[in-house]
């Protein structure tokens, strides 16, 4: 067979996939989920869920971005493929329409529908029997209408301002009185401190109307002596990404807050969702006050702010969820030795949820709060959650005396408002909080505890792929270390100075550090992959991340694979590599797993000529993590814990039941199992473990 003669010109925009195209491609994936009815009734419900909720994010920051770049005049083609900003808007509303119909057909004609076997039903207002008439009603008099604000449109009353991804009803009204037949408009945004779910607490089971209905059933107590010709839900997304000239900021937490407050009020439109019966005109008339394009407008027949239907996970019907568990401790933890004692003899590695964060990570910072020998906490904070007890153990630890610093990540995406809650709430305790290095993000993920052992200082470290975060690390897959090896020691030092001071430290010795020296190090163990490389021993780089989206990286692969370079990536989402193109990335697999679990570990092989070096941290190969961010990828050095990188890698490539493969044309095909090769999961196989483990 004639080898592909290589491509000569590795930047040409046809060997690369557009980035919101390939996110909407992850979307589609995520939405299949709802489809699989290996999954529980109501976890299929949330996948459905979670879809639109990953979409309205699209909306406000990748969308807004574009139409930003539009307004603008801006008509270069700076996409990975070539497009320019409008080609992109058309090209996502070309591939978004069809999956919203997808989503609409799932969640009315199977997953509601199925619900009702398992005593559980959404009414409509037409469904309802006397005595549930005579309950909404009592409700919405007693509960609902004393809170509604109805605001009417006239010369004296403009347009309202929609708050962002509100649920809004419009009513079209007209006189009582025959004679006078001109229209009015008025509008209601259902306030967020009203469930959308009522129950029919007189019916067994669990009995919901939405709100909505009970609302537009009784509008005629809200418009006294009006006929109400229509009355219609509708949604508004804004863009909501937040920018800040930081160097002009005297106050950056202030300044972030109002940023928040007007995230919610006064950015542009970008997107209008409308209920399926609302009237052409008053679509049109919407779309134009909002000054939106006819694209920007999206017409569905489900419920509209589908992020709300979360609520659900919390009814009591185990039956049709996903089982609960809690994870492993691992056995070298499972002592009532100190955590600092079992340091002192090895490093311990864990892999969450299947590895408790609880029993690791948090018992971890707890210990160290109430260690007597103990003298100074520092800790990276980007996304904790709420009620966290990592912020409760550092407020503890300053009040017993020791000196604890955060470093606080203010501008972590949507977490704005929860992080300057917490931050206050952590000075209050007497914690240094420190809130940002100007023109980037911290990302990284590092706590440093100082003992104080015989009369010297002693160093332990904790690092990981994942946030500080209890709530995601049960949902969320990662890796983390803790240490106590001198050999971090120094670039651990280092990089605190770097992020609470002023400093220019730019030699690393373990480390790989964004943006010092992240990039460089990352291309330059590729190029070294394709010198090492022969075709009796090629090379092999073999990496497991969030997303790729860096042309320098990007083209390197490639290059590596002209090489003859083996590259395997598992990348769950955005992947702008265009595998398999002959001559170019024949060498190049790509495979994205999406389950139960977020994949959000960082893991990351390189063959070396023999000498193997693994690597996990914080930063996926994106422009923004490598050139805008503050990350850290940390080197293995312990035998046992390559082992388990490894694993790790080899496990995940080998599903075949959770896992697509990315395909030239930028789609994802499912693997599927054979007889040979029977059904295999990842996460199942985790998962098991520990159920097995624990009977």
């Amino acid at each position: 067979m004639t080898k592909p003669q290589k491509v000569k010109d590795i930047t040409n925009t046809k060997y690369y996939f557009n980035r919101e195209l390939s996110l909407i491609e992850f979307n589609r994936r995520v939405l299949n989920e709802a489809k699989l009815e290996s999954h529980p009734l109501l976890e299929r419900i949330k996948f459905c869920t979670i879809f639109s909720s990953n979409l309205d994010e699209f909306f406000m920051i990748r969308v807004a971005g574009l139409k930003s770049q539009l307004s603008a005049g801006i008509n270069d083609r700076l996409s990975y493929d070539g497009k320019t900003p409008l080609e992109q808007l058309k090209s996502i509303r070309k591939a978004l329409v069809p999956l919203y119909k997808e989503q609409e057909d799932i969640l009315l004609n199977y997953l509601l529908p199925k619900l009702r076997e398992y005593n559980f039903k959404l009414y409509d207002t037409n469904e309802l029997n006397l005595e549930d008439e005579k309950f909404i009603e009592k409700y919405f008099l007693e509960r609902i209408l004393p809170i509604l604000t109805p605001l009417t449109i006239d010369s004296t009353h403009p347009f309202p301002r929609l708050i962002n991804r509100t649920l809004n009803i419009a009513f079209v009204l007209k006189e009582s009185l025959k004679e006078k037949k001109q229209s009015r408009l008025a509008f209601l945004q259902i306030p967020n401190v009203l469930p959308r779910f009522i129950k029919l607490s007189h019916k067994e089971g669990n009995q919901f109307i939405l709100i909505e209905n009970i609302i537009i059933k009784y509008a005629n107590v809200l418009f006294p002596g009006m006929n109400i010709s229509t009355a219609n839900c509708f949604r508004v997304t804004r863009d909501a990404d937040i920018e800040i000239a930081e160097d002009e900021a005297e106050d950056l937490l202030i300044e972030i807050e109002e940023l928040v407050k007007s995230r919610r009020w006064g950015r542009a439109a970008v997107r209008l969702e409308a209920s399926g019966n609302m009237p052409s005109y008053l679509v049109e008339m919407l779309r134009k006050t909002l000054d939106l394009h006819k694209d920007d407008v999206y017409i569905s027949n489900r419920p509209l702010n589908l992020p709300d239907f979360f609520f659900l996970d919390k009814l009591a019907l185990h039956q049709i969820k996903d089982p609960t568990f809690i994870g492993n401790t691992p056995i070298d933890l499972q002592t009532e030795s100190s955590f600092f004692d079992i340091l002192k003899k090895k490093d311990i590695f864990v892999h969450h949820p299947f590895d408790s964060f609880t029993n690791t990570t948090s018992r971890f910072i707890a210990e160290a709060a109430t260690d007597p020998d103990v003298v100074a906490i520092k800790i990276t904070l980007y996304r904790t959650g709420g009620n966290s007890n990592i912020v409760q153990s550092l407020k503890k630890a300053a009040e017993n005396g020791k000196e604890v610093t955060a470093f606080v990540e203010l501008k972590a995406r949507f977490d704005e408002a929860n992080n300057i809650i917490w931050a206050r709430e952590l000075e209050q305790a007497g914690v240094h909080c420190v809130y940002g290095i100007i023109g980037l993000k911290t990302h990284c993920k590092i706590a440093m505890i100082i003992r104080n052992e015989s009369e010297k200082l002693k160093t332990y470290l904790h690092f990981s792929s994942g946030n500080y975060n209890q709530n995601t690390a049960k949902v969320y897959t990662d890796v983390a270390m803790f240490t106590s090896k001198e050999q971090y020691k120094s670039d651990a030092v280092n990089l605190f100075n770097y992020l609470t001071g002023y400093s220019n430290y730019d030699k690393w010795e373990s480390l790989l550090v964004a943006p010092n020296s992240l990039e460089n190090d990352l291309l330059e163990k590729i190029e070294r992959e394709m010198k090492l490389s022969t075709p009796e021993n090629p090379g092999l780089i073999f990496a497991k991340m969030n997303q790729i989206a860096h042309r320098k990286v990007i083209q390197a692969l490639y290059e590596a694979s002209q090489a003859g370079v083996q590259i395997k990536l598992l990348v769950r989402g955005v992947c702008c590599l265009m595998p398999g193109v002959p001559g170019l990335s024949d060498n190049i697999e790509v495979r994205s797993i999406i389950g139960r679990f977020l994949e959000h570990s960082r893991i990351f092989y390189f063959r070396n000529g023999g000498e193997d070096e693994y690597y996990f941290g914080s930063a996926d190969w994106m422009t923004r993590n490598l050139n805008k961010r503050v990350e850290t990828v940390i080197p293995v050095f312990q035998a046992n814990i390559k082992e388990k990188l490894q694993e790790i890698l080899d496990i995940y490539w080998a599903d075949n039941s959770k896992s697509w493969k990315l395909k030239r044309d930028g789609s994802y095909e499912a693997l599927i199992p054979t007889e040979s090769n029977p059904p295999f999961s990842a996460q199942d196989f985790y998962f098991n473990q520990i159920v097995s483990e624990k009977k």
